[in-house]
């Protein structure tokens, strides 16, 4: 599985740290950025990439991470084709992924430890989008919706 990580200065040394995981599970990773830290970076510049890849690059699924997570979704969002999604609990991992077929986990360095954003990445890794019809009928109405604009 293809994983496509970017992080800003908030989530520059989880990132380092997950991807180093990720790879010794077997994961093929390609970092985004940022590559270096840079304390004025800003996260739209490593969530739309990263976005961008995975919508290119199918089957694939992306990480991104800052402080909250929230402002690396809402720029992630921005591309048509990606479905970020921030989660806090396993459970609520899998109901993205399953329901919303998110293909992109925003996460929080501030609000969560090295062991609980494993735990979320572990989850969202091994759960498979649901294809029931009411499920594939809303993601279709987004990508109608997205499709309809660009």
């Amino acid at each position: 599985m293809q994983i496509f990580m970017g992080a800003d200065h908030r989530g520059f040394s989880v990132k380092n740290q997950l991807a180093e995981w990720l790879i010794s599970e077997g994961y093929q990773v390609t970092d985004l950025g940022n590559t270096l830290l840079d304390p004025v970076d800003d996260y739209p510049d490593f969530a739309i990439p990263v976005a961008k890849q995975v919508v290119k690059t199918q089957p694939s699924l992306g990480l991104v991470i800052c402080g909250s997570g929230v402002g690396a979704s809402i720029a992630a969002n921005k591309v048509v084709g990606a479905r970020a999604g921030l989660a806090t609990s396993p459970e609520s991992v899998e109901h993205i992924r399953k329901n919303d077929h998110v293909n992109i986990l925003a996460l929080s360095a501030d609000y969560h430890n090295l062991a609980q954003l494993k735990s979320l990445i572990t989850v969202f890794l091994k759960t498979q989008p649901d294809f029931n019809e009411r499920y594939s009928r809303r993601i279709d109405k987004i990508s109608r919706y997205e499709n309809s604009r660009s």
